[in-house]
């Protein structure tokens, strides 16, 4: 704890602002499936979305009380255009940010051998669109320098806590499997990647980069 503490203030990650989700829109890592067989809870992925809204119309939306599974979504962190991060659920619950989903071929059965989910062990993170990325078109203008360095450090800092590798930080539409996801649109590994890096320096965390 006190390494994770100097880290973040080595690299300067700053203070999340609290927007928490409505309950319905969140829940448990559970630790046992249906019929009562262990499953993985611990967080062990690191999954990168886009709003495809506004950050604004993003917290509202996942404040709003959504009773109907269909209908519930929300990301652990948003990063808005300025860098800033919200926090929309704590790191210890169960974010909805992908439905049916994979990593690879690993995925976690909960509730029914025909429901699967990373959600019980992913940590999402969510970029919020530039104004030409609000409609459904296959890329836009990209996101921020602030963004993808808040990115690098929120990211980092969850892999120093929870022993992350880099190999499993993935996309939305890496992982998802009810093939109507793809984002985050125009996304730059190597923006990531350049401030990941300079950070893991930093905190002299480079076993947490891939090789160069």
């Amino acid at each position: 704890e006190d390494q994770l503490f100097a880290c973040s203030k080595a690299i300067n990650a700053g203070v999340e602002r609290s927007e928490l989700a409505n309950s319905t829109n969140y829940g448990n890592r559970d630790a046992r499936d249906a019929i009562g067989r262990d499953i993985p809870n611990k967080p062990e992925l690191i999954v990168i979305h886009e709003t495809v809204i506004t950050a604004s119309e993003t917290i509202n939306l996942f404040k709003i009380p959504h009773p109907k599974d269909e209908d519930q979504a929300s990301y652990h962190v948003l990063v808005e255009r300025t860098g800033e991060l919200v926090r929309i659920v704590p790191d210890e619950n169960r974010a909805y940010g992908s439905g049916y989903s994979k990593f690879g071929d690993f995925t976690v059965h909960s509730k029914s051998p025909d429901n699967f989910s990373i959600n019980n062990v992913a940590l999402h993170i969510s970029l919020e669109s530039p104004a030409d990325g609000q409609k459904d078109t296959s890329n836009h203008s990209g996101y921020t320098k602030n963004q993808y360095s808040s990115l690098a450090k929120k990211v980092l800092l969850w892999q120093a806590k929870y022993g992350i590798p880099v190999f499993r930080i993935t996309t939305h539409a890496s992982v998802d499997r009810s093939h109507s996801r793809y984002d985050p649109r125009s996304f730059r590994w190597d923006e990531l990647d350049f401030f990941h890096r300079r950070y893991a320096k930093t905190c002299a965390q480079n076993i947490l980069t891939l090789p160069t």
